[in-house]
C-alpha cells in the first residue's frame, strides 16, 4: 500500500472512501465528524441512524453512504478520547486497522484518513502520527493508496517528515 501525505480537506478528497473520526453516537458532532456530515448532508445521519441505532464502540469502524460528498463511502472510526482520560493507544490504531478492514470489504481501492483523535480529543500529535503511519504500513489490506489528510502546514510537514522515516 502507498501511504501519502496531503495537507487539505478530507471532505473533498477524490478517493472511493473517507475516514470519518466520530463519536460513539454516531449523530455527528464537531472537528472532521461535523464537516463530513455537512459535506455529505443529511444521507450520512439518516444512514448513521439506520445503519447504526445504538452508535459505535471505541475502536470500531462501519461504514455509510457518502451522500454528497466526491468518496463513495464514509468509514466512521471511534477513536479514544485522550482528554477524558481514554488512553489506551490500542484503541486508537485499531480504528486504523478497522477501518482498512472495511475498506477491504466494501472493495475501496484509495481511502483518506484524518489523524485520528488528534483534534479535540487531544491525543498528542507526534503519537497520533507515529500511530497512524505504523498501523497503515503494518496492517494487510487490499487498499492501494491510503491518504493522510492533514489540517494545516504545520501537521502537513510532521506527517510528511514521520513518512520519510
Amino acid at each position: 500500500m502507498e501511504i501519502e501525505a496531503v495537507e487539505g480537506d478530507i471532505t473533498t478528497q477524490q478517493v472511493d472512501a473517507v475516514v470519518n473520526a466520530a463519536n460513539n453516537g454516531m449523530r455527528g458532532g464537531g472537528g472532521v465528524d461535523g464537516a463530513i456530515h455537512r459535506a455529505g448532508g443529511p444521507a450520512v445521519l439518516d444512514d448513521c441512524i439506520r445503519r447504526f441505532p445504538r452508535g459505535l464502540a471505541t475502536g470500531d469502524a462501519g461504514w455509510t453512504t457518502a451522500g454528497e460528498m466526491p468518496a463513495s463511502w464514509v468509514i466512521h472510526v471511534v477513536g479514544p478520547n485522550f482528554n477524558a482520560g481514554q488512553r489506551d493507544r490500542g484503541l486508537l490504531t485499531s480504528c486504523y486497522r478497522r477501518a482498512l478492514e472495511v475498506a477491504d470489504e466494501l472493495g475501496a481501492r484509495t481511502i483518506a484518513f484524518p489523524l485520528i483523535s488528534a483534534g479535540v480529543y487531544g491525543w498528542p500529535m507526534a503519537d497520533a502520527i507515529s500511530a497512524a503511519v505504523e498501523t497503515l504500513r503494518e496492517t494487510p489490506s487490499q487498499v492501494e493508496t491510503a491518504r493522510i489528510v492533514a489540517f494545516g502546514l504545520g501537521t502537513f510537514q510532521r506527517v510528511n517528515a514521520r513518512l520519510a522515516e
